[in-house]
């Protein structure tokens, strides 16, 4: 009998804590200082959401909008993946942007999964809808305390655009003394984003490696490969700081191991 309480107590435990890597919102909370950055930008604070799928936080996502409420960001920023393509549920996605849009400002770019499903248009239709700063290989401009920077936003290279093409496509008539944000779902790309004279991007895509060793990192990714790079955190090259998302959810590979769900909270410093 005891066997079988310590064996029904060790599943039970095994139970919660795998419950808790899928399910306990993490906060990773970073301050940047960018040299271009205009000093009344100073303090401007940004939440990333990345690569929810199908992950469900709460009724209608409340918990995850709590959250994000809770920190009361200047912008929201979401970098693909919105949805899953295995597991489709847009309603269930824009529970939460429902959410976000009454909060703060929102943009977003797409990721692979929303080309994949190859229902693109549907997507952005509704997104802009509901008042959401859909960027498709364009920059807009955000305002703030008299300065303005460049907001970019490119399409996942899946739609068959090399990703340089499509930077050079959304940076026509900027100026390249202008502070320049990018949203891309994707961080390896991190070159090109250096040679587009990028100061500072947010990018998902990786999932942070979906199953973590302490101490170590990324085991695998969500495309199988072992001891990825470029997968969370920030990465600096030449002039571009780079922040990188583990995201929210799964995809295929439903299980994240030392590795919680992550909303990144970003407050940017300008050294001026």
């Amino acid at each position: 009998m005891k066997k079988w309480i310590a064996i029904i107590a060790t599943l039970g435990l095994l139970g919660c804590f795998l419950y808790a890597n899928q399910q306990w919102l993490h906060l990773t909370k970073y301050a940047i200082t960018l040299k271009k950055l205009p000093k009344e930008m100073d303090g401007l604070k940004i939440v990333q959401i990345s690569d929810l799928h199908h992950a469900e936080f709460g009724h209608e996502q409340s918990k995850l909008i709590e959250k994000v409420k809770n920190e009361k960001p200047d912008m929201i920023v979401i970098t693909g993946d919105l949805v899953d393509r295995y597991h489709y549920d847009l309603d269930q996605s824009l529970e939460a942007v429902e959410g976000f849009v009454k909060i703060a400002p929102v943009y977003y770019v797409n990721g692979n999964h929303e080309v994949s499903l190859n229902d693109v248009p549907q997507i952005t239709k509704l997104l802009k809808d509901i008042g959401v700063h859909v960027l498709e290989n364009q920059t807009l401009s955000y305002y703030r305390n008299g300065a303005v920077i460049d907001i970019i936003g490119i399409d996942d290279p899946l739609n068959g655009k090399e990703t340089a093409q499509m930077l050079n496509e959304a940076l026509v008539g900027t100026d390249t003394e202008t502070f320049r944000l990018l949203l891309a779902h994707r961080p390896e790309y991190y070159q090109d984003y250096v040679n587009a004279g990028i100061d500072l991007t947010f990018n998902g895509h990786a999932h942070g490696g979906q199953i973590r060793i302490p101490g170590i990192g990324g085991l695998v990714d969500h495309q199988m490969n072992l001891f990825p790079t470029h997968i969370e955190g920030i990465e600096r090259q030449d002039q571009l700081t780079q922040v990188i998302s583990r995201g929210l959810g799964n995809s295929r590979v439903n299980l994240r191991l030392f590795n919680p769900p992550e909303i990144v909270v970003a407050t940017l410093h300008s050294e001026k």
